[in-house]
């Protein structure tokens, strides 16, 4: 039966579904892992780089971490070609606000203004909807760091923390437990994304080479997006290495004073 509504956008099931809308969330679930972090003093977003053959050139192979204009980036998972589509149409809505205006867009504006045109893909005949999930970090005067995150139907949310892509759900349980909101630096911030990575990406050992950071601060009065190189990346993830090391020696000493206090009471 469903496949009697699944052939046009514009068709609801008997349920109330959009069958195409549900597809599109379908293939955002296997892409790469995106995810982002609001501390206080700035934003981090983190990426899961799929490098699909060795023999790829790294100077023309596709990032997932745009920048839209001095106040704003994006971080993408899903099907890259819709990708970019979106981010040039997301540096044009930019630019011709700021032409217009004078003014950078302010960060929830600019979501809107794209979420409108996604959900219009799916309301439309003869067009499918974008098969991208986007994570927005920005900056403006009068919300400052903002953080938000929008789907193929054109809905979005503003975050403290989130994560889409492939182990979303399990990323999102983790970020629940270890998110301190008010507590949170920017440092700590990337040490939270390196953890939450290590623990939901299937890779024994974080590289460098397969993740894309990026943070976003404020410095003189100017707003700063910074894409960090592999050295940054490696020495963070060394720092993370060694306080996962020292958090399983305590664990494993607590275990085994408990063992012997037990042992002691018999």
């Amino acid at each position: 039966m469903a496949r009697r509504y699944d052939s046009k956008t514009t068709i609801f099931s008997p349920e109330g579904r959009l069958y195409q809308v549900e597809y599109a969330m379908e293939a955002i679930g296997h892409a790469g892992t995106c995810l982002g972090i609001l501390a206080n003093d700035g934003i981090v977003l983190a990426a899961e780089r799929r490098n699909t053959n060795k023999l790829l050139d790294d100077v023309f192979l596709s990032d997932k971490i745009y920048k839209i204009d001095e106040d704003m980036a994006c971080c993408v998972a899903g099907i890259t070609s819709d990708a970019n589509v979106l981010t040039n149409e997301l540096r044009a809505i930019a630019q011709r606000h700021t032409l217009q205006f004078g003014e950078p867009i302010p960060c929830e504006q600019l979501v809107m203004r794209l979420c409108d045109i996604k959900q219009a893909y799916t309301q439309y005949g003869g067009k499918r909807p974008f098969g991208v999930s986007i994570l927005y970090m920005g900056w403006d005067r009068r919300h400052g760091y903002q953080l938000y995150q929008s789907d193929p139907s054109g809905n979005y949310s503003g975050w403290k923390a989130t994560c889409i892509g492939n182990s979303s759900a399990a990323a999102v349980s983790i970020l629940k437990q270890e998110y301190k909101e008010g507590e949170t630096d920017l440092h700590h911030a990337l040490l939270l994304a390196l953890k939450v990575l290590s623990k939901t990406l299937d890779m024994n050992k974080l590289n460098a080479e397969k993740l894309e950071l990026a943070t976003l601060i404020r410095k003189d009065n100017k707003t700063e997006i910074v894409v960090l190189g592999v050295e940054e990346v490696n020495k963070l993830i060394e720092e993370h290495d060694k306080k996962e090391a020292e958090a399983e020696a305590a664990k494993q000493e607590k275990a085994s004073g408990s063992g012997s206090g037990k042992s002691s009471d018999k």
